[in-house]
């Protein structure tokens, strides 16, 4: 029996362990998509407590902020919701997790937990009830004392070379601005573009939403779509200025409908004042906004981030209470991959179809992303349309392999851009190693099967590139 998360967990035969020990393990990391605050990395923040920088909870203004990745899974083990997102009794709330955790086998939170406390906190012991009060304290001593555990200092710890943070447009990015002048930052945070709220029409707070960007570009009102196109490129030259080199759409579904743009135009309108828009009219106006921003990311080397098939805050009763991002959302059924071709084809037409990287929350799309990416390569990069990595609900263990073996059969691998965190916690760059060993496993499972050669030089070229170097050179970075 093996024990334990020990040096070679994850890796089942001795290429597995080679690959990731002399070409995956070491390398930086590059974090091109994550949710991390930049004003809080520019602050090199201090938590108080293991509570802050592994739950989250409600905030002082009543905002819910954390990972609703173990707030699900709490719930899931019958915990009150004040100990779930409540702030009151921390230690109790850490016990009721350790429970929670001891009951989570073969989910992935038992691995990214005790790989947490074990690489930043030395903990070698899995945490349980019996041993949760003591790690408890260890972690909250380490946190208060230690030089090393400010928010920068996780980010050195982890090796992170590069964080690309999800921005708004009508952000000012003085954080980053204000991070770009600090010498003392030795790794790169740069801001990614998105501009979901003014492509939203149906949603509530896209009027004031729209307002927002108005002022933000210096208008007193955007009346057409053309309006929110010209102030959404003003925006996009913006954030380029400031080192942006991906955008990101999370949408519900990617839509192409290509309509009049006064089609479009009376659907804006109709939406600026509170009026209903229409299913087809609202996708004649999100798709001119997609063809636009795409034009533009082209033009300045900024790469397409499209996620969707999530259905968000189904718990309409916790959604009023708690608000978004609580861990109530869903995995979608859609059937907009043909539309999502449609859009790549509209934007090709013209030598204009940016880097694109493509991510459905639902795993039955693998094999039609992976035959999508392969009809819009070109010799701009290679791998220059991705099949994201796993993403949300799917990056677990099964998850991720899946991924990866659709992509090895329909595509090339070996140019993949590999993993991202998608986190809010700065403690999660340890999914980067979890990830890596699952490559590698995998990777190494196909040459001791036979099923590639035991070929020095191109397996350190594969791994090391899924790891880092593709990504590296995909983002210019």
């Amino acid at each position: 029996m093996k024990k334990f998360m020990d040096d070679d967990f994850i890796l089942g035969t001795e290429t597995a362990k080679h690959l990731y020990k002399d070409y995956a393990k070491n390398l930086p990391i590059i974090d091109y998509h994550c949710h991390l605050s930049p004003k809080e990395i520019y602050e090199d923040v201090r938590f108080d407590s293991l509570g802050d920088v592994w739950f989250g909870g409600k905030q002082p203004d009543g905002k819910c902020f954390g990972d609703h990745y173990k707030w699900r899974l709490m719930r899931s083990n019958g915990m009150k919701e004040e100990l779930v997102t409540g702030r009151t009794d921390e230690v109790e709330r850490f016990k009721g997790f350790a429970d929670t955790l001891s009951m989570a086998i073969g989910n992935p939170m038992y691995h990214w937990c005790n790989l947490e406390l074990k690489k930043y906190f030395g903990v070698d012991e899995p945490l349980t009830v019996s041993n949760a009060e003591k790690i408890w304290n260890k972690c909250n001593d380490l946190l208060k004392n230690d030089p090393n555990m400010t928010v920068r200092g996780l980010i050195r710890q982890s090796n992170v070379a590069y964080i690309g943070t999800t921005d708004d447009p009508v952000d000012s990015l003085e954080w980053h601005e204000k991070i770009a002048a600090d010498k003392s930052v030795d790794f790169l945070v740069r801001p990614s573009f998105r501009p979901d709220k003014a492509i939203n029409i149906t949603k509530a707070g896209f009027k004031e939403y729209i307002e927002s960007l108005a002022k933000v570009v210096g208008k007193t009102s955007l009346d057409t779509t053309q309006d929110v196109i010209d102030a959404l490129v003003n925006r996009v030259e913006f954030f380029a200025a400031h080192g942006c080199v991906a955008s990101d759409h999370g949408l519900d579904y990617v839509p192409f409908r290509k309509l009049p743009m006064e089609v479009c135009d009376a659907a804006f309108k109709k939406a600026m004042n509170n009026e209903p828009v229409g299913i087809e009219e609202a996708e004649g106006y999100q798709t001119a906004l997609l063809i636009a921003l795409g034009k533009v990311y082209h033009k300045l080397g900024i790469a397409m981030e499209l996620h969707y098939s999530c259905l968000r805050n189904m718990n309409e009763r916790m959604f009023k209470t708690l608000g978004p991002d609580t861990g109530f959302d869903m995995i979608a059924q859609n059937t907009c991959g043909g539309s999502v071709a449609e859009l790549m084809s509209e934007l090709d037409k013209t030598n204009e179809l940016p880097k694109t990287i493509v991510f459905s929350l639902n795993p039955a799309d693998n094999e039609q992303i992976g035959t999508l990416i392969g009809c819009f390569q070109s010799d701009e990069v290679p791998g220059k349309i991705q099949h994201g990595p796993a993403w949300w609900f799917n990056d677990t263990k099964s998850g991720m392999e899946e991924q990866m073996k659709s992509l090895a059969n329909l595509g090339l691998l070996g140019n993949f851009i590999g993993m991202l965190t998608d986190s809010r916690s700065f403690l999660s760059y340890t999914r980067h190693d979890y990830f890596r060993r699952i490559m590698c496993n995998l990777i190494g499972n196909w040459v001791e099967n036979g099923e590639y050669p035991n070929d020095e030089e191109a397996l350190k070229r594969i791994v090391e590139g899924i790891s880092y170097k593709n990504a590296k050179r995909y983002f210019g970075i």
